[in-house]
């Protein structure tokens, strides 16, 4: 391939919800597809391993100290995934094996707050199969603060790949400016966006950070119907009896540096899109203007970003 291009894949796939070992196995497969199609990065939605919290906004998840909500999120603490264990080491060896870079979204138990709070959080795995970044997510949306964390800043990074250099959000944070403006100023003309699903999110920002940014935007989405729900899923007869049809409809989507679709928006269906990205594209809109470069003035306004990963208990020895 060109030294200038690259592929890109977007796994638009459901979860098997709530059972990370199959959710785990159905990723290995887009992984191994991705592969065999000589792509250099393959990327998941958001929350997709081992699925995104729907229960929430269709079950009163808001009544304070109420046993349904208890059980249910009792039942997300167990299918999350604890990295620190090794739970993500079989898709690493499986990046190695491939030579793909993955972006994955992950419900993480995070070891260093205890282990037992969650965090909707986006993986990077470098083609040889290391882990080089844990992007929990700034602030959870709405109802998702019921069960999610806020994170930090530590993995707001950018990582070089084939001549690209790859940043990632989750879902709304791609609606903050600062945020954003923290990876174009790392150097990111690839920025990924990972969402849980739904057309109705990735249509518009999509082309917008594309155009803002003068970068590839890749923005991937998972998918759930009210048939992705398992029959041992706690209270399941409730999380069904408001719940619609369709719970996320995808909307995978790509943009390039100068707004117009690459990939317009899929729906309805699970699917392996690829494309090939050229970073001569992102050259050339480059030249009139770069948010953090030539068109800046960082003597009026500056961002300060701290990437110190947050924790209650620094031990001493």
């Amino acid at each position: 391939m060109n030294t200038y291009q690259l592929k890109v894949a977007l796994a638009q796939i459901s979860p098997v919800w709530l059972n990370k070992e199959q959710t785990k196995a159905k990723i290995k497969t887009y992984i191994s597809e991705a592969g065999a199609q000589d792509c250099d990065l393959v990327v998941f939605g958001e929350g997709l391993l081992p699925g995104y919290p729907f229960w929430l906004s269709i079950t009163n998840g808001s009544a304070f100290n109420d046993k349904i909500q208890k059980e249910i999120h009792a039942h997300y603490i167990r299918a999350s995934i604890q990295i620190e264990a090794g739970e993500l080491d079989d898709i690493c060896t499986l990046a190695r094996q491939h030579q793909i870079a993955i972006y994955l979204g992950i419900i993480e138990r995070a070891q260093n707050r205890g282990g037992h709070s969650l965090y909707c959080s986006l993986v990077y795995i470098d083609a040889a199969g290391e882990i080089q970044s844990v992007h929990r997510k700034l602030q959870p949306t709405y109802e998702e603060r019921l069960t999610w964390s806020p994170g930090d800043g530590h993995g707001l990074r950018v990582h070089p790949l084939k001549g690209f250099m790859v940043g990632g959000l989750n879902c709304w944070e791609n609606w903050m400016p600062l945020t954003r403006t923290a990876l174009y100023g790392l150097g990111e003309n690839l920025h990924i966006a990972v969402w849980p699903g739904s057309e109705r999110n990735t249509i518009d920002i999509t082309r917008f950070i594309a155009v803002e940014a003068r970068s590839y935007v890749v923005s991937v989405s998972g998918l759930m119907t009210v048939d992705d729900f398992p029959k041992d899923t706690p209270h399941l007869a409730q999380i069904l009896k408001n719940a619609p049809d369709v719970l996320a409809n995808g909307g995978s989507c790509i943009a390039a540096p100068d707004g117009q679709w690459l990939i317009a928006p899929v729906t309805d269906k699970e699917t392996l899109l690829t494309a090939t990205l050229d970073i001569k594209s992102v050259w050339e809109e480059r030249q009139n203007f770069d948010a953090t470069g030539h068109y800046s003035r960082p003597d009026v306004t500056q961002l300060v970003l701290n990437r110190e990963r947050q924790g209650v208990v620094k031990v001493v020895e």
